[in-house]
């Protein structure tokens, strides 16, 4: 394992990577990580047993990195969570979210995690939408439904920033405990992005963005369905309504 950078502080970090159908992704992305922060990784795997046997041989020849599987597709708000609980249970003290699918690039960790200590936030997304990101190979119509998305979530939540489905995110240790205690009642995949930024803000936690650089996924299958599309608005509904309750209980 490499040592820790100078610009980093010396936190113990940890990063939880939900994955469905990313057998051909995981290894590539493991060995990114480790050549860039020292960390412990767990991998919350919904997939099928062909899946799961490969990418646990993948994870189980790197050092510092658990596999979790489970059966069902449970939504990836909910793997967040599991692997974050475990990360909690390894006292981490900040505790990294990303994608398997390679569309959040490893070498941004460590200015992530700096950045993160640096500005004393509970919770720093990489946001998509800000002057300085940038989006590559993404479809037309994925962006505007995207963008759109957000701006309606942003209208009716009043977090402020730009990006509330990007799940590139860093957690203080208080805001991971919090989220384990609150979050995950109002949807299980996707929305739970959402509710834990209403769910942080909304209690006084520091929320920040900052930019990124965000690639369309370069191999494997997209998690999106339209269950889950469909879920995702009623969510929003949800987390509306909590909005609201946790305005009235300050």
């Amino acid at each position: 394992m490499p040592s820790t950078p100078s610009h980093l502080p010396p936190a113990i970090l940890g990063v939880v990577i939900p994955a469905y159908k990313e057998a051909n992704n995981i290894g590539t992305l493991l060995r990114a990580i480790r050549d860039v922060i020292p960390a412990s990784i767990i991998v919350v795997v919904d997939d099928s047993p062909d899946q799961e046997t490969k990418i646990a041989f993948e994870i189980l020849s790197l050092p510092n990195a658990t596999f979790v599987h489970r059966e069902t597709k449970g939504g990836r708000g909910s793997a967040v969570l599991a692997g974050i609980k475990i990360l909690l249970d390894q006292n981490c003290e900040r505790i990294i979210e990303m994608d398997a699918d390679m569309s959040h690039p490893p070498s941004q960790l460590p200015q992530l995690v700096a950045e993160a200590e640096n500005r004393q936030l509970d919770l720093l997304v990489a946001s998509r939408y800000l002057p300085q990101s940038k989006i590559a190979n993404w479809p037309v119509a994925r962006r505007v439904f995207s963008i759109a998305s957000n701006r309606l979530a942003r209208l009716l939540l009043q977090v402020p920033i730009s990006d509330y489905t990007n799940g590139y995110r860093v957690y203080s240790r208080s805001a991971a405990e919090k989220i384990t205690e609150t979050c995950g009642q109002l949807g299980s995949g996707f929305i739970a992005l959402s509710e834990i930024l209403v769910n942080l803000f909304y209690r006084g936690f520091r929320v920040g963005e900052t930019p990124t650089v965000f690639t369309n996924r370069l191999r494997g299958e997209s998690s999106i369905t339209s269950v889950e599309v469909r879920n995702a608005l009623i969510g929003l509904g949800r987390i509306y309504l909590l909005k609201r309750k946790l305005i009235a209980g300050r």
